[in-house]
């Protein structure tokens, strides 16, 4: 079957986008790599002077036998060094990209080595509906998010978000004067019949959305993850109200099985059989990127949550009209991705393969869900049990809530005036001084509005004195883990004179 040329969204490009002219010098750079030409054109450094003839790397073998966290040792290790250069690609069979070219100026789209194995990819895990997408590196989803902003909006425009969202994406669309208009959510993400009335009744003079900013799966800070039937809503509802969709998804491949608080139930599911990868592949969530019929969605992939953060190292999936911009701006701001960083995992992930890939990200599942179900099972032993305090077992992501109706705590009205973010705050507090740290639900609420105003109903939630807390089970051992939570209980007993 023949596939469809994206749409032309360049209508929808920011001020800032259409005045860039391209950068004359980064037009002959590719010349840089051509034998037949003396390259007298630009600024780089003779690669003799770079201090570094090699980069050698032990790392985990395929498939991984004893989990992902084990030591590393003769038995499970891959050892390999990538030169400074290669006399021919029979010299470099593993398709290593040369410390040479990495550490130079150039490639600013990110290095094809890299890119190749980023597309094969894409291609496993998505099912692409249009002919001309691609990918683009970048350094990261937050820089890839402050690029996005960049590319397409100006100064009072609107962009739609998550009722609570994460603080910094959050920040950077503020910072730039961007309006974060929140969208209601559920348990189970964006409700989209509610975005749907938000489009109705959008206030006729107030600048339409141009982005829908969302994290579809194991979302930061709520933890929901939005089912496939309301992403194909959503994405309709983008279609009649022509708003792109950019979906930030560092958390796509910490994908679990639903929790399990029978532990009998539970030691007899993962009695189971080990997935293999197409089952695998079948159990992860609907993307928006493959509901995508006209280049509309905007992907922001990640490698920090799946190898290290400190790589600083993602890609974007679009259409390769709209992902020309991105590359104009990084030319003139990021350059490229670190060649240092670039170099390792394309590295790591050549000699894996597509195949190993999927076996360290099913090694992910299974260490994820073991961090969740601890977590909810100390949750669900050190909490108050009362209806006042609910807890959501997330089904992806690093992230765990606890929801607090204020209005039963004791002194609600008096202390506090009735006002559930002068409880929040004491709460807080309260559990930093026990010795462990959970973030207030309030630190990532969007409060944006419009000039002028939408509709109050367009904000309104249907109890307005539930807060939350939102804790993760990422960055502790098991131990520090349950005894955080035990003190978060503690606390909680406490301050709403709840007896045990």
């Amino acid at each position: 079957m023949t596939l469809p040329e994206s749409r032309d969204f360049s209508y929808l490009f920011s001020d800032e986008t259409n005045a860039r002219k391209p950068s004359p010098l980064k037009t002959c750079i590719h010349l840089f790599q051509d034998p037949n030409i003396i390259f007298l054109g630009g600024g780089l450094p003779l690669k003799d002077y770079f201090p570094w003839d090699n980069l050698s790397v032990d790392s985990p073998k395929p498939p991984f036998p004893q989990g992902i966290g084990a030591p590393i040792d003769e038995q499970n290790c891959i050892k390999y060094t990538v030169n400074k250069d290669y006399a021919d690609k029979s010299a470099n069979p593993s398709n290593d990209i040369p410390l040479s070219r990495a550490l130079q100026y150039g490639f600013s789209a990110g290095q094809p080595e890299l890119l190749n194995f980023i597309r094969d990819h894409t291609k496993i895990i998505h099912d692409l509906k249009y002919k001309d997408w691609d990918v683009l590196a970048t350094a990261g989803n937050t820089n890839a998010w402050e690029s996005t902003l960049r590319v397409f909006c100006n100064r009072g425009d609107v962009i739609l978000v998550e009722a609570h969202s994460f603080s910094s994406s959050l920040a950077s669309a503020e910072a730039q004067g961007v309006i974060t208009f929140p969208v209601p959510i559920d348990a189970d993400g964006i409700i989209p019949e509610k975005l749907a009335k938000v489009m109705e009744n959008w206030t006729p003079g107030a600048p339409k959305p141009k982005l829908l900013y969302t994290i579809p799966t194991g979302q930061n800070p709520t933890g929901t993850s939005i089912a496939d039937h309301r992403k194909e809503a959503i994405y309709k509802i983008a279609q009649k109200y022509d708003f792109l969709i950019v979906e930030d998804e560092p958390y796509y491949f910490l994908q679990m099985n639903p929790y399990i608080k029978d532990l009998k139930e539970r030691e007899k599911a993962q009695s189971s059989p080990k997935q293999d990868h197409d089952e695998f592949l079948k159990s992860l969530a609907n993307t928006f990127l493959s509901l995508d019929t006209e280049g509309r969605v905007i992907r922001m992939d990640s490698f920090s949550k799946v190898l290290a953060p400190g790589t600083r190292l993602g890609w974007i999936t679009g259409s390769s009209k709209i992902l020309k911009p991105y590359l104009s701006l990084h030319e003139m701001t990021i350059q490229a991705p670190a060649g240092f960083t670039q170099v390792l995992v394309n590295a790591t992930l050549s000699r894996w393969g597509q195949k190993g890939y999927l076996d360290w990200l099913l090694g992910l599942r299974h260490e994820y869900t073991l961090k969740r179900d601890c977590a909810i099972d100390a949750l669900y032993k050190y909490l108050p049990q009362s209806d006042a305090f609910v807890i959501n077992p997330p089904i992806a992501g690093m992230f765990f809530t606890v929801n607090i109706d204020a209005s039963v705590h004791p002194e609600f009205k008096t202390k506090y005036n009735s006002d559930p973010y002068q409880l929040e705050q004491s709460l807080y507090h309260k559990v930093v001084e026990r010795g462990v740290l959970v973030v207030p639900g309030s630190w990532f609420k969007s409060e944006g509005e419009t000039e002028p105003p939408q509709p109050a109903e367009s904000k309104e939630v249907s109890n307005p004195n539930i807060i939350f807390f939102r804790g993760t089970y990422a960055a502790v051992s098991p131990e520090k883990l349950t005894e955080g939570l035990k003190r978060l209980g503690d606390t909680l007993y406490e301050e709403f004179g709840i007896s045990k």
